[in-house]
């Protein structure tokens, strides 16, 4: 018999001895069915999740690929580091450099230059905003004096008397806070000062003498007054610096939402969506955006859940920051809404705290109502924002070096990526200009050093060495002790020179830092002047950078083409690290490790039970089938046969229970296809690069199915086979006596 026939013998008897042993069978078949099933099954959500994330990672910010400096500290992670602040990274010299150097490596499209970094941004407190407006209106009203027309005179009137009605609203606000505090608290942890000053503000006497001399009486405000008022945001951003216009074009899920892009060659910033909605938006309209989307998205509802509820509890709580904004007028207009609204009797004297608490006390049954009320019949009177698009942001972030920076941007709008409109991580970096990152960064920008240049000439600045400004300074002709005995030249000429200043050489490698000469001209940028300031069309090209996204036309080149960049970055004298996204992405990057890495251990012990189960009862159903091996045995089977016939009908189990395993995998990933898996958070959204997650049924993982299969049921069937190996016919009558 030739050994495909022995193959094919021995397969018909293993389908026979199917049925023959009905529950060997089924508990064999029943272990690999659920095996292949899950293999199949959780390979292609892992599949899917890796490329949806990876679409979210390289659409959001890191491209196919990041590249920086080799000589860098830390490793370079643009989402999900281990800190928020600055990461230690080396800085690139010239970009222009680095570009042409990567795009001769083929597969890369394009090249976009970064840094990443963060600052402490605070916007003021209501007062100091409603402060500045005052003041903004009484300047005007000096500044047109006696030019200005009855028209003119009669608006600003009205404007200032508005605007002063506000703030003393918002003292009386203040009042109803310290009254609280002296009904909580003893009377020595009351700040007396601040009684008398909150008492003085609001005196009819202080507003009397406001109009005779306005500035001093701001200048009270501001400074005693405004720091009581603690409903400042001090917040952390992280940001960006880019060439915004090859961001855009590179990064196509980047859209708009607000305002417009930043022109070519100005300065500007780009808030996420995210980050201005839920870090700037008021605090009470946000909680009601909140609750909604957890309605609608998530089908949650207020009754039974502990988050919806603490923030209908924060937002009957917490109304001062809509009183804050209020002026008399507009309180009497609240006040007669919320009335009407809550089916109350009109009363001009009812305290509109009051009001906002029982509107605020939102349940279920009226939630979508009051959401509606609120944005069409408050929202308007109010500022929904800290911070307004068309406003000029100053940003204050410690340099490389350690000193303090300062940069006025204006906000020109915001931003998203498509898809990925919840996600906390896609929505966690905001845009800024390449060349406002490189001033905050520590790094000297034309236009800065343009200016003092400027101011050197006008000052006489002499610049010397490091090795020789102890001897400018102290030295012969510096004017020090030595200087009497020596004469200078304008002794021996008579000629009166200017005083001279000495400028020695900064550090290295940070050697435009001057901040002793740069304070007083940041000081004089006025928000009008950032609006305006431009900078040279290659101010980006040939600048610092810490960083670049490289996309590739070829997404499936990276691996290929991460040890390109190395080398020719080598060549052209370029010290360059690569790295693919799922690298930069940091933490976040290697979730789907750890989720592939628990999967395989789940099928591994599945497997690996099924291997132990599946060679027992293959050894009880042997050790039942003695007479019937015998048999074989004595009318000529060879034991080459009986091995052969034992492992044929273990894979034969195999195939069929893991076909359909496999098959029951596939088609459940089809269905949940169509149907799509909800994201019900936002890092669920950046994990399925939108609101829903669509598996894909890859060919690869049926093949894997199989194959773990057929190893799994040949290795099962190798112990049970040897032992029907040495029976013997004797063996086999002395079963049947």
């Amino acid at each position: 018999m030739s050994s495909l026939d022995t193959v094919r013998v021995s397969a018909q008897i293993a389908v026979r001895n199917l049925g023959a042993h009905r529950l060997k069978t089924f508990i064999v078949g029943g272990i690999i069915f659920f095996g292949a099933f899950l293999v199949v099954l959780g390979n292609s959500l892992v599949d899917s999740i890796d490329s949806a994330m990876s679409r979210s990672v390289i659409g959001s910010v890191a491209g196919n690929i990041q590249v920086y400096d080799k000589r860098s500290k830390d490793e370079l992670a643009v989402m999900g580091g281990m800190t928020m602040g600055d990461q230690d990274l080396t800085q690139i010299d010239d970009f222009a450099k680095l570009r042409d150097s990567l795009l001769k490596v083929p597969h890369v499209k394009s090249v976009v230059p970064m840094g990443i970094s963060g600052a402490l941004v605070t916007s003021g407190n209501t007062i100091d905003i409603a402060l500045e407006r005052l003041r903004g209106i009484v300047r005007k009203q000096l500044e047109l004096g006696a030019k200005a027309t009855p028209e003119e005179r009669q608006t600003l009137a009205t404007q200032l008397a508005a605007q002063k009605d506000h703030v003393r609203q918002i003292i009386t606000v203040l009042q109803g806070d310290m009254k609280n505090i002296k009904a909580l608290a003893t009377e020595a942890a009351v700040n007396k000062e601040d009684v008398e000053v909150i008492e003085k503000s609001a005196s009819d006497a202080f507003w009397a003498g406001f109009d005779k001399d306005p500035y001093a009486a701001l200048e009270y405000l501001e400074n005693h007054l405004a720091p009581l008022a603690v409903d400042a945001d001090l917040l952390f951003i992280r940001y960006v610096g880019t060439d915004l216009g090859s961001f855009s074009k590179s990064f196509d899920r980047m859209k708009i939402v607000d305002g417009t892009t930043v022109p070519p060659g100005r300065r500007g910033f780009l808030f996420s969506k995210f980050i201005y909605e839920d870090q700037l938006k008021l605090k009470a309209a946000r909680r009601l955006d909140k609750i909604k989307e957890a309605k609608e998205l998530r089908g949650e509802t207020i009754a039974k859940s502990e988050e919806l509820q603490r923030f209908v509890r924060e937002n009957t709580t917490q109304v001062r920051e809509v009183l804050l904004q209020l002026d008399a007028l507009k309180t009497a207009e609240f006040r007669a809404k919320l009335q009407k609204e809550l089916g109350l009797p009109a009363d001009p004297k009812e305290e509109l705290g009051g009001l906002l608490a029982k509107f605020f006390a939102t349940d279920d049954a009226n939630f979508q109502e009051r959401y509606d009320f609120f944005y069409r019949e408050l929202a308007p009177a109010l500022e929904l924002y800290r911070v307004r698009i068309g406003d000029v942001l100053t940003i204050k972030a410690f340099t490389k070096s350690g000193y303090v920076q300062s940069v006025n941007i204006p906000v020109y709008g915001t931003f998203q990526f498509e898809g990925l409109e919840k996600s906390t991580l896609a929505g966690g970096l905001n845009l800024m200009d390449l060349v406002s990152f490189r001033e905050l960064y520590g790094f000297m920008s034309s236009d800065k050093l343009a200016e003092i240049q400027a101011l050197r000439a006008s000052a006489h600045v002499k610049e010397v060495s490091r090795e020789n400004a102890e001897a400018e300074l102290f030295g012969e002709g510096s004017g020090g002790d030595d200087a009497a005995a020596a004469p200078t030249a304008a002794a021996t000429t008579g000629k009166k020179e200017p005083p001279r200043h000495i400028v020695a050489d900064a550090t290295p490698g940070v050697k435009a830092e001057l901040p002793d000469l740069a304070s007083p001209l940041t000081a004089k940028l006025r928000r009008e002047e950032a609006r305006g300031r431009v900078f040279p069309p290659d101010e980006v090209e040939r600048g610092v950078v810490l960083n670049a996204a490289v996309i590739l036309d070829d997404p499936k080149a990276m691996r290929a083409t991460i040890p390109a960049i190395e080398a020719q970055g080598k060549k052209d004298g370029l010290e360059l690290k690569a790295i693919s996204w799922q690298q930069s992405a940091g933490l976040i990057g290697n979730f789907i490790w750890l989720a592939r890495i628990i999967l395989s251990v789940a099928i591994l012990i599945i497997f690996t039970v099924a291997l132990v189960i599946i060679n027992n009862s293959l050894v009880m159903a042997t050790l039942e089938r003695v007479r019937e091996i015998g048999t074989l045995r004595a009318i000529g089977a060879q034991r080459t046969f009986i091995l052969t016939m034992l492992v044929v009908e273990a894979i034969v189990i195999g195939l069929i229970f893991g076909g359909l395993g496999a098959l029951a995998g596939g088609a459940l990933v089809k269905v949940i296809a169509a149907v799509g898996i909800p994201a019900k958070s936002d890092v669920q959204f950046f994990f399925f690069s939108g609101p829903r997650l669509r598996p894909f049924l890859n060919a690869f993982n049926v093949v894997l199915a199989f194959f773990i299969v057929l190893v799994v049921s040949t290795a099962s069937s190798l112990y049970p086979a040897w032992l029907a190996m040495r029976v013997t016919p004797r063996q086999a009558m002395q079963e049947e006596e």
